[in-house]
């Protein structure tokens, strides 16, 4: 038997049936970098178009780990078992994000390595970005279900190293953002969810009743990330950065976007649950 799959088999189950949902995934995963592309070759991302390009990688390598890390919420709050075949496609897709976004820096370096390797060396923010991005390439490449059974129990430890690399690149995007980090503020405010959401007990995971107080907390802890950000990088009062976010008169903070999402969950949770609960009293009856 051959040890590598079949053409076309990331869209499908181990059975080898036709997945649409890993198809329509796997076809949207690159339009991000296609985008800037495009932009790009437009010309209208201003006089530096490469650094905005790289800025816009790194982004994306962000949102897709937070969208890997809510594979395994979506299951458990959404009853969908099926988003975990989601979730291999997902980190290798922020690995080769960070990938992109390091040989793009590279270029924009004129491809000197040395100049390069001085730069990661000499520069904090990089020197962590190129960690995180050495961390994702070992969690990418034991992703395979070969690494998975020569691992054994090790394998779920060595993934565990996901959450620091999250704070790894969550701490490079705040340096790299300076004095505008909303962006990273919203990050870290939909990083501290999806954290929080695994300290909680088991049971209480699924259920939409622990999932309300769940997007305050959150919402709390990002606004406080901002609030200290701002006061170590700048100097600017915490208490008034965090009163910027009752202000909505400039669109809502990254902490309200945050209790709105977090909110968002909580209510789908509970529609969820009542057609679950829905089902289960009709089945009785069908049956007779």
């Amino acid at each position: 038997m051959s040890r590598f799959p079949a053409a076309g088999a990331i869209w499908r189950d181990p059975a080898g049936r036709f997945l649409p949902v890993k198809a329509v995934v796997l076809a949207l995963l690159p339009l991000p970098a296609l985008w800037l592309a495009a932009q790009w070759a437009q010309g209208v991302l201003g006089p530096r178009p490469i650094t905005e390009v790289l800025h816009g990688l790194g982004e994306w390598t962000v949102r897709l780990m937070l969208l890997t890390l809510a594979v395994t919420p979506a299951r458990a709050v959404f009853d969908w078992p099926g988003v975990v075949r989601l979730r291999r496609m997902l980190g290798v897709a922020t690995a080769l994000y960070a990938g992109a976004h390091l040989v793009l820096y590279a270029c924009d370096q004129g491809w000197s390595v040395p100049k390069v390797a001085s730069e990661i060396v000499l520069r904090f923010y990089l020197a962590i970005g190129f960690v995180a991005l050495l961390g994702l390439a070992v969690l990418a490449v034991t992703s395979t279900n070969a690494w998975q059974r020569r691992l054994g129990r090790n394998w779920k430890r060595l993934h565990l190293a996901v959450f620091p690399l999250l704070a790894l690149m969550l701490w490079h995007y705040f340096l790299q953002a300076k004095a505008d980090v909303d962006s990273a503020a919203l990050a870290a405010g939909l990083a501290c969810w999806l954290v929080l959401w695994r300290l909680m007990p088991r049971r209480w995971r699924g259920r939409g009743g622990a999932l309300w107080p769940l997007a305050l907390v959150a919402a709390l802890a990002g606004a406080g990330i901002e609030a200290g950000w701002y006061a170590l990088a700048t100097g600017a009062r915490a208490d008034l950065v965090l009163a910027a976010n009752l202000d909505l008169s400039f669109g809502p903070r990254p902490a309200v976007v945050v209790l709105l999402a977090g909110l968002a969950v909580a209510g789908s949770a509970e529609v969820v649950r009542r057609g679950l609960r829905r089902k289960e009293k009709k089945r009785p009856d069908s049956i007779s």
